[in-house]
C-alpha cells in the first residue's frame, strides 16, 4: 500500500475531525464545556504543522493542516461568542 493513501486518508480524518464540534456549538449555542486551552494548544501545532509542510513543499501536510487549522479558528470564534454565557435553565 502507498504511503501517500495513508498520508490522504490521515488528512481527511484530520481535516473534517472537529465538524462535528462546530455543529454542536452552533444547534446548542453553547461552547460552555469546549476547554479553550485545548484549542489553543491544537490551533498553535496546526500552524507548526502547515509552516513545516510549507518548507517540504507537502501538499497532503499544508491541506490537512490548512483546514484543521480554519476548523479550530472558527472554533474559537464561536468560543468567543457562546463559551461565556451561562446557561439560562442552571439558574
Amino acid at each position: 500500500m502507498s504511503y501517500k493513501i495513508v498520508g490522504l486518508v490521515a488528512a481527511f480524518l484530520t481535516m473534517f475531525s472537529f465538524v462535528p464540534q462546530i455543529v454542536k456549538i452552533v444547534k446548542t449555542k453553547s461552547a460552555h464545556d469546549v476547554s479553550i486551552i485545548m484549542l489553543f494548544q491544537l490551533s498553535i501545532g496546526a500552524l507548526l504543522w502547515l509552516i513545516y509542510g510549507l518548507s517540504l513543499r507537502d501538499i497532503i501536510i499544508v491541506l490537512a493542516n490548512g483546514v484543521t487549522l480554519l476548523s479550530l479558528l472558527i472554533i474559537l470564534v464561536l468560543y468567543q461568542k457562546y463559551g461565556r454565557k451561562r446557561n439560562t435553565l442552571c439558574q
